[in-house]
């Protein structure tokens, strides 16, 4: 059998690599330890790997997870073999923490070290005119594998004011402190608005991922959920 198809750019990566890119749209994870990865990310396995839910780890960020609509549902992968994520053709992008941290649209989010401390946290400034709006904040040793729709671009903060759309928003390194701005005014809204409603404001020491489509916000949201004062209470 002869085809273009099997081209070796097409045959199964051969890397000793626990995370390595099998092409810019599927991530290839080498199981050494359990790996977390958002549910429904799998598209191929090779071996003997075991799937399980993976439970949020406290009644605090199960409780963060039902009320602030932050849909991070993992499994976590162990066993002996390969195994391959994707999701929805986006561009994968590897990225090894040293002990910092990112701040991730969990929408984004891919696959991760099982060691890296995950949490739910609530943007500051972001309360009932915008929804509530909350990422999910990643920390520690280890890689974590994100995806993009398009290729992304990543801005520096520290040299002037960055703003950024809700949805475009991939992430930030965690020395950042977004606020939310809105640029609606009663003029614009009575003529039916923009359509760039809400924007993160970043300005210090660090970066933000910006990735070249929008997200819908799920039906129901307006980007999040909790704002006011039960986003108080889900702060820290």
């Amino acid at each position: 059998m002869r085809s273009p198809l099997f081209d070796q750019a097409n045959l199964e990566l051969q890397s000793e690599q626990a995370f390595a890119l099998q092409n810019p749209q599927l991530l290839r994870v080498r199981l050494g330890g359990d790996v977390l990865a958002t549910k429904g990310a799998m598209v191929a396995y090779q071996g003997h790997l075991r799937f399980d839910h993976e439970k949020a780890g406290s009644v605090g960020k199960l409780f963060k997870k039902v009320v602030t609509g932050e849909d991070v549902s993992l499994m976590r992968v162990s066993g002996d073999g390969e195994v391959f994520f994707a999701s929805e053709a986006g561009f994968v992008h590897l990225i090894d923490l040293t002990g910092d941290g990112l701040s991730l649209n969990a929408r984004n989010l891919l696959a991760f070290d099982s060691q890296i401390a995950w949490d739910i946290k609530r943007v500051q400034g972001a309360g009932m005119m915008s929804g509530g709006l909350f990422n999910t904040t990643l920390q520690g040793q280890g890689t974590v594998a994100i995806h993009t729709m398009g290729q992304p671009v990543i801005l520096d903060c520290s040299q002037q004011p960055t703003y950024v759309d809700v949805q475009a928003c991939v992430g930030w390194s965690l020395g950042l402190t977004p606020q939310i701005t809105s640029s609606m005014n009663m003029r614009s809204m009575l003529r039916g608005g923009s359509g760039e409603a809400f924007q993160y404001a970043f300005h210090g020491q660090g970066f933000v991922i910006v990735q070249p489509s929008e997200w819908v916000p799920p039906a129901g949201s307006s980007g999040g959920g909790g704002g006011g004062m039960l986003g108080s209470l889900l702060d820290g």
